[in-house]
């Protein structure tokens, strides 16, 4: 009798034991970014913060909770708008509570993980620390962090949510900040018309002006705007008249050095068309005005570019031309991605 007890209550053990690990939730599971063969190696280590589909999920969820702002009205979508590209459509500066206003105009956001710094100026060097500057500036998201912190682990929904991504534990800006860089990993855009004809896809071509239009750019913008990203990361004076009502040194303020006044980054011009206003402080609604400004409006100062020195002469003809080829730079599958689109934070 003894034996068949201790035979049934090993036997109940095995079962429950069993049962028990059915109930148990999975680790997070890595999320698949397939990046194009032509391109560069990306420069963030995603080794030390791995893509998962429940990291890059929660990274979603925060870039588009207006919670994240002081008085829970601004989100980082809010500024960052899909169909332009996640810069922001017709504002020349950027947009915040209490209705302020920046100094500089919105950056698209992609292709991060190929950048070694961000913001018109580089003042951030590390993907997983440029969503501090905007959640703290007091003209744009104005929170505090740990605020912010103490908010998030205030929710059980995030709590939940942080505890499926990074393991258990409290919500810290470490793990906030790795979620969002999870997201922003997988803001990539490579798969315009251009791309498309560069990987030789069947039965897609140039036309004859997009054709003549990729000549003109090889020829006077590709130096700086270095294919296939359509950057080449450096900053540059590019001939603007300073903005007197601004007063920004660009890069200087970030370096303390006077050879780098004026200076700003140079952005991609992937999906130029879909992302007015241009420049850093969004001065340029329509893209032939910079057109116009790099063949006729350039000013010479100390720290002009040299390639800059005499302009960049550009006919009517060539301007044309030069905005057909732009448009195959638009990537209809990133600007209208279900994957990146907004959600509806409800609680």
């Amino acid at each position: 009798m003894t034996r068949y007890l201790i035979y049934t209550a090993c036997l109940f053990l095995l079962v429950w034991s069993c049962r028990r690990g059915t109930d148990v939730k999975p680790g997070p599971q890595p999320y698949p970014l397939n990046l194009p063969s032509n391109f560069p190696q990306p420069v963030y280590d995603m080794s030390q913060n791995p893509l998962t589909v429940q990291g890059v999920a929660l990274g979603r969820r925060l870039f588009y909770d207006p919670r994240l702002s002081r008085d829970s009205t601004i989100s980082c979508g809010f500024c960052h708008q899909q169909f332009a590209a996640f810069a922001h459509f017709d504002h020349p500066l950027s947009h915040g509570i209490d209705n302020n206003t920046g100094f500089r105009s919105v950056p698209g956001l992609f292709n991060l993980i190929w950048q070694r710094e961000f913001m018109w100026d580089g003042g951030v060097n590390h993907l997983e620390i440029q969503p501090l500057t905007p959640i703290t500036d007091p003209n744009e998201m104005g929170e505090d962090l740990a605020r912010l912190i103490a908010k998030l682990n205030g929710d059980a929904k995030y709590r939940g949510l942080f505890n499926d991504a990074f393991g258990a534990g409290e919500i810290n800006s470490q793990k906030v900040f790795k979620a969002l860089a999870q997201f922003m990993a997988t803001m990539n855009s490579f798969d315009s018309k251009y791309d498309s004809i560069m990987r030789n896809a069947p039965g897609v071509k140039f036309t004859t002006e997009e054709e003549n239009g990729y000549k003109i750019f090889q020829d006077k913008c590709a130096s700086c705007h270095k294919e296939p990203l359509f950057t080449d990361g450096s900053y540059r004076n590019n001939g603007l008249p300073i903005n007197a009502s601004l007063h920004d040194a660009g890069r200087m303020r970030i370096t303390n050095n006077t050879n780098d006044y004026l200076k700003f980054k140079v952005p991609s011009l992937r999906n130029i068309i879909k992302s007015p206003p241009y420049m850093h402080d969004g001065r340029f609604y329509d893209i032939f005005n910079v057109f116009d400004h790099y063949s006729e409006g350039v000013i010479q100062t100390p720290t002009i570019d040299p390639l800059l020195r005499n302009g960049l002469p550009l006919t009517e003809s060539e301007k044309r031309e030069l905005y057909f080829f732009l448009n195959t730079l638009t990537d209809p599958g990133f600007i209208n991605s279900k994957a990146l689109s907004e959600i509806v934070i409800t609680n």
